[in-house]
């Protein structure tokens, strides 16, 4: 059995509020806890309510489990609460800040509680006077910055439901996006910054606005500009003009069911264009006051700086870090520019207890010989998350090395379809390298096999389940009327269980290794893509006939391959790929586009003549090919096995 590169000391278990509810139950260790959370899931949730401090009315009943299936079960079905009236209550005293906010630049802008709440009240109020009511959507095409936390906590503190995707997303990505919601306001950036460069979005919010027949008004923020130019904006305003009327108004929060919708996130699917989950007020905020105060042991007075993009369930997961009391610390742009040292600059100078950055992130500082340990100080630092997709042991081994020895590595995994996680790190458990430490608590996580047999450490890979009910569950998809479209994408393949679509193996530890995605869902860089988006794009390339996109686990990440199919007599020549790459970046985003793009002469369809993305995807991952007798042409796989522009 191989040694733990952290192992928490006894005081360190006893100070933490996992190891206060470990007693408080009886637990003798952390697996014993975890079967509690699962067997008593009614008490359980209660005391995540009164121990991590939810404001609100619980009502008389904590879990209804109706019919007993993952999606029949109800949490708190009597409740009443506001996120924003969680996320905004002085919680850390008078005076603290709330929101720091850094850019590229080095710009550092700075919210105290008090300056937040009479932002977010001045913002509530000016969108009620637009004409928002409860219900409505309100949209934000924006990048990291505060008036993007502060959008959606005004439109949440009236009751509206938010929506957002980030500023580098091209105008048919937006469109798809908030073109199915219909928001009432759009709020966006004249532009962001990245990588030392400067990109004005102004043309591509007037054309996004115009695509947009329910926005009765768009606010623009000046992040490149202090006074933007809206002149060309259907029904623009600045943002500093739409607030300014209501300056000193008193913030009043709206308390609606528990269920009531909070925001829609978008996971693209692979037939059409994303699908817009439904997420529940109360769901989220329990499920991330859990993850935070016990998983990951913050504490009011913590800071907080994950790094991500409003495009990315992570910026959810990090606005939610105000409902603890934490400052959350906001840096918009390139990290690891002007150097590799950029986030770990900021960790020093902002005094973070927590930091979160993708394994990608993580692998590449390594590969730039960073060496925190010897370069910072990150004495105040007590936890570092990873996510995105799954962290190597080399990259656990640099953490323990390279950046801090004593530091809690809790690397999780869940998605943008529960907000959350299903298996994370615990402060109480030692760390192994290569693995999550083990499942979240109140989340009946299984490994099944294709029959839906649970697997144990000693069967190997299988599907990530999870088998009771839990509160993050989605409503359901916007605009799926008999909710069709949602059953069959979570409890399709194996009845009443949750299963979205990654391969996991338990460890000997108890904890779980996961080794990437199981159905055709793209997942570079922790960012779900669907392909359908690509294909959109790709498709109208004059001489691309189809187009198939899969992902390659690669390097410790899965990188996207496209390949396409041609006319008659066309070659893949650099020019065609650099107009493939520029159609996509342009029209969709730079996270769509492929690493590599290979040409094959036939694509593998079904009998019912559809593309299979599995059996291509299986190929090039060196998998055995699943179900092979649906396929029509099963002998063009050989042309996606072993390509040369594949291995490098």
């Amino acid at each position: 059995m191989s040694e733990p590169l952290w192992t928490p000391s006894l005081a360190r278990i006893d100070s933490t509020r996992i190891g206060s509810l470990r007693r408080a139950v009886g637990a003798a260790d952390a697996g014993a806890l975890h079967r509690w959370s699962v067997d008593h899931p009614g008490e359980f949730w209660q005391r995540v309510w009164d121990d991590c401090g939810v404001i609100g009315d619980a009502g008389d009943v904590a879990f209804d489990p109706g019919d007993g299936s993952v999606r029949g079960g109800r949490f708190f079905p009597q409740s009443g609460v506001s996120y924003a009236e969680n996320a905004l209550a002085l919680r850390a005293g008078r005076g603290a800040e709330a929101i720091v906010a850094i850019d590229e630049n080095g710009t550092r802008r700075a919210f105290t509680w008090e300056q937040l709440r009479a932002d977010v009240a001045a913002l509530a109020a000016a969108l009620v006077g637009a004409g928002v009511q409860v219900g409505d959507r309100v949209a934000a095409y924006m990048p990291h910055v505060a008036e993007t936390v502060i959008t959606f906590l005004a439109a949440n503190a009236i009751g509206a439901t938010f929506t957002s995707t980030s500023s580098d997303f091209g105008v048919a990505g937006v469109v798809d996006r908030f073109g199915q919601t219909s928001p009432t306001v759009l709020v966006a950036a004249d532009g962001y910054r990245y990588g030392g460069s400067e990109f004005d979005c102004l043309p591509r919010v007037a054309e996004i606005a115009a695509a947009l027949p329910s926005v009765k008004r768009t606010v623009v923020v000046g992040v490149l500009n202090d006074e933007p130019d809206v002149s060309t904006i259907p029904s623009g305003v600045r943002w500093t003009d739409f607030l300014a009327p209501h300056a000193g108004v008193p913030l009043a929060c709206l308390r609606l069911p528990g269920d009531h919708p909070v925001y829609i996130l978008y996971s693209s699917g692979t037939t059409g264009k994303p699908k817009c989950i439904i997420h529940r007020a109360l769901g989220v905020l329990l499920m991330h006051l859990k993850e935070q105060q016990l998983h990951c042991d913050v504490r009011a007075g913590d800071r907080v700086l994950y790094f991500t993009t409003c495009g990315w369930m992570m910026w959810n997961w990090l606005v939610s870090m105000l409902a603890s009391g934490a400052t959350i610390v906001l840096y918009d742009g390139n990290p690891v520019h002007p150097h590799a040292s950029r986030l770990f600059d900021i960790a020093a100078s902002e005094r973070l207890s927590l930091l979160g950055v993708s394994a990608k992130y993580i692998d590449s500082v390594a590969r730039a010989g960073v060496r925190p340990v010897t370069s910072h100080d990150l004495s105040a630092l007590r936890t570092v998350c990873s996510t995105g997709s799954p962290l190597s042991a080399d990259g656990f081994a640099w953490v323990y090395r390279d950046m801090k020895p004593d530091v809690h590595l809790a690397s999780i995994s869940g998605g943008t379809d529960l907000c959350g996680c299903f298996v994370g790190g615990d402060p109480t458990r030692a760390v192994y390298a290569g693995e999550i430490q083990g499942p979240a608590l109140g989340m009946a996580v299984e490994v099944y096999s294709p029959d839906g047999v649970a697997l144990t450490a000693a069967d190997g890979k299988g599907e990530l389940v999870c088998t009771r009910p839990f509160p993050s569950t989605p409503l359901g998809f916007w605009g799926d009327a008999d909710g069709s479209k949602y059953a069959a994408a979570y409890y399709q393949r194996f009845p009443g269980v949750w299963a979205h679509g990654d391969f996991a193996s338990w460890t000997e530890h108890g904890g779980m290794v996961i080794h990437g995605r199981s159905d055709a869902t793209l997942n570079a860089g922790g960012v779900r893509i669907g392909t359908a988006e690509i294909y959109a794009q790709v498709e109208q390339v004059a001489g691309v006939v189809e187009a198939v996109a899969v992902g390659q686990e690669w390097d410790g990440d899965t990188r996207i391959v496209l390949f396409v199919r041609l006319a008659e007599g066309v070659r893949l020549t650099d020019a065609l790929q650099a107009e493939i790459r520029a159609r996509l970046r342009a029209n969709a985003s730079p996270r769509h586009v492929p690493a590599r793009i290979v040409q094959v002469s036939d694509i593998p369809r079904t009998r019912s003549n559809k593309i299979s993305e599995l059996a291509v995807a299986d190929m090039v991952n060196g998998r055995e090919v699943r179900n092979t007798e649906a396929l029509a042409n099963p002998e063009c796989l050989a042309q996606y096995q072993a390509r040369p522009e594949l291995a490098v």
